[in-house]
């Protein structure tokens, strides 16, 4: 079970904010956690800035986005962006990619939010090659016209995985790239829906089986508080579900909400529910820890208590 930490998407205490980034990046490192995930948020930091400032001060651990919308960026600006990152990650840089929401493309930043598969298809022609090592890269395809030389570096290969959802984007994923990164999805989901498709997608094309990272939201807490802790879990975390690609993940599994996706209650409660993932397919879970309490001080509290459970499943595995 490989065990990865959701770092950043906090809001807030801006000011202290890259230094707390980094202090949880180096705890995930030192606990032995295999991955930490940069989500893109439409209202904070840049991701793969966020992860070039915790690359520059850890060793080990991968770092990977999750996810950065295509649209806003030109396929070449990205392609720059990821190598300069991962010359200062030393290829820890896994690059999650996604065609984000009709709500945030088309109501937020006023940019078309059509035919998302191929949109997607598109941006891979230009990045297979742009991400592949110095040379020039030549593709024409339905979005793009592009002949332009790309020498940044000779860094390291990067792994490239998609927001993969519905059963066209999955298809692609596993013909594609390295796997899909995952929220709201629940085991039946992933075992139903996700995980079947993708590695026929990626054993039809002649890849390697694909990893599946799974996001799943954490609380170690007493029985009496797990109520509470979905209560809390559904408040801050609740705001992706009216989109209708999240919709229809949930349409595949039984879960309605992102409570219902909560691993909550003690070690052997919270360790069995995440071993679940791992049964119906998952490769990676990135964790979501969900502090309790009535104030800073208890949340906190809260939060040392889930990580130090996740530092010994680690430790396990």
């Amino acid at each position: 079970m490989r065990i990865g930490l959701m770092v950043g998407p906090e809001r807030g205490r801006y000011a202290t904010k890259v230094e707390r980034m980094r202090s949880d990046v180096r705890w995930a490192e030192d606990a032995g956690l295999s991955t930490v995930w940069i989500p893109q948020i439409p209202d904070e930091f840049d991701a793969l800035t966020a992860v070039a400032l915790v690359g520059d001060s850890t060793e080990r651990i991968e770092i990977g986005t999750a996810v950065v919308p295509v649209q806003p960026r030109h396929p070449i600006a990205l392609a720059q962006q990821v190598l300069s990152t991962q010359a200062v990650c030393g290829g820890r840089l896994t690059l999650g990619l996604g065609v984000s929401h009709h709500w945030i493309i088309d109501e937020m930043l006023g940019l078309p939010y059509e035919h998302p598969v191929l949109t997607m298809r598109s941006y891979l022609d230009v990045l297979d090659q742009a991400l592949a090592g110095p040379g020039q890269v030549d593709v024409e395809n339905d979005l793009f016209r592009i002949h332009n030389p790309m020498d940044v570096t000779d860094v390291a290969p990067t792994p490239v995985m998609l927001a993969a959802l519905g059963p066209a984007m999955l298809q692609l994923a596993g013909e594609r790239t390295d796997g899909t990164i995952l929220w709201m999805a629940d085991e039946r989901a992933i075992a139903s829906h996700v995980a079947p498709k993708i590695t026929a997608a990626a054993a039809a094309a002649g890849r390697p089986a694909p990893r599946v990272v799974a996001g799943v939201p954490v609380c170690l807490c007493l029985d009496s508080e797990v109520e509470a802790a979905v209560a809390r879990t559904n408040r801050i975390l609740a705001e992706a579900e009216v989109s209708p690609n999240y919709q229809r993940l949930l349409d595949a599994g039984d879960a309605r909400e992102v409570g219902d996706i909560l691993a909550a209650g003690s070690e052997s409660t919270v360790e069995k529910r995440l071993r679940a993932f791992v049964d119906a397919g998952a490769t990676d879970i990135s964790v979501r820890v969900v502090p309790i309490g009535s104030d800073r001080n208890e949340r906190l509290a809260s939060m040392q208590r889930t990580r130090e459970l996740l530092s010994s499943l680690a430790s396990e595995d």
